[in-house]
């Protein structure tokens, strides 16, 4: 494999990756009644804890995104 294959496979993930981030924030944000009523029939979630929760997964899997895929494809980009 390549530097130019693993650098398109990088810049995929990361699109890939940012949209499902994106599809994750859409919901949470137009649906956030319904999620919150179907999350706590499953865990008995307050609904500011269920926020919370959200709030800190979206920032972590953007955090791995970002050290994981966009770090790595930039630093491609440089060195080429």
């Amino acid at each position: 494999m390549s530097i130019e294959d693993v650098r398109a496979v990088l810049g995929w993930s990361v699109l890939i990756n940012y949209a499902i981030l994106l599809v994750w924030f859409g919901t949470f944000a137009l649906a956030h009644d319904w999620m919150s009523r179907l999350h706590g029939e499953w865990f008995r979630l307050p609904e500011t804890y269920f926020d919370a929760l959200h709030y800190r997964l979206m920032g972590g899997f953007k955090l791995l995104v970002i050290v994981f895929n966009l770090v790595p494809w930039i630093a491609l980009h440089i060195v080429a």
